[in-house]
């Protein structure tokens, strides 16, 4: 991995991201073995996971958890984004380290709250310490979606209650599925263009790896 020096993001305000000439396209070998193994579960649903980590090698954490939600049974990754560089959140500025964030698409049998408690042991695994709200962590593996499901539950909102106000979801979210709708919000397309992209700027030295 090279110097974690902070790139410019790619968003454009009007025209959506700018295509970046450095991003290789996902091997044909790799596509047929993902499409392979999604043949394999029986009426799967489609949810759309959020990472972030900001303490300790955040890339390598967040490969870890991108393998860590292939290797669950009944679920399989479609799609992982570009690596972005956020400001923390809701904490005094410099009181805390940039956040790498990324989005992650994937095709589960499972239902929302097994996929949770499958989220939660990733954190978990990579010592994710749960105490004072907004505190820096290891990883974060947060469910934003799931197949169009509305759901109150406060162990379990869906979609998350605070995606449609955060461009460090949205912007890689659209990276990846650019047409996506966030249930009760909108296409996040339009979301994104109150936010902007202030504070998420785009890693190009960095990425993460689709399962293979």
């Amino acid at each position: 991995m090279t110097a974690e020096n902070p790139e410019p993001s790619g968003w454009n305000d009007h025209d959506g991201p700018a295509e970046d000439p450095t991003v290789q396209p996902v091997p044909a070998f790799v596509v047929a073995r993902v499409d392979a193994a999604d043949s394999t579960l029986s009426n799967p649903r489609t949810a759309v996971i959020a990472l972030g980590a900001n303490l300790g090698n955040r890339l390598e954490t967040l490969q870890g958890a991108v393998d860590a939600l292939e290797d669950t049974p009944g679920v399989r990754v479609r799609a992982v984004s570009p690596v972005y560089e956020t400001d923390p959140w809701g904490v005094p500025a410099g009181s805390q380290p940039s956040y790498f964030n990324a989005v992650v698409l994937v095709r589960t049998t499972l239902p929302p709250d097994s996929l949770l408690e499958r989220g939660h042991a990733i954190e978990e695994a990579f010592h994710r310490v749960r105490g004072e709200r907004w505190a820096a962590r290891t990883i974060d593996v947060d469910i934003v979606a799931y197949q169009g499901v509305r759901s109150e539950d406060p162990e379990l909102t869906l979609p998350h209650p605070r995606a449609h106000e955060r461009a460090f979801v949205l912007v890689p979210w659209y990276d990846v599925e650019p047409a996506a709708e966030l249930p009760g919000h909108g296409p996040i397309a339009e979301l994104l263009g109150p936010l902007g992209d202030t504070g998420v700027r785009r890693r190009t030295d960095v990425e993460l790896r689709l399962p293979e």
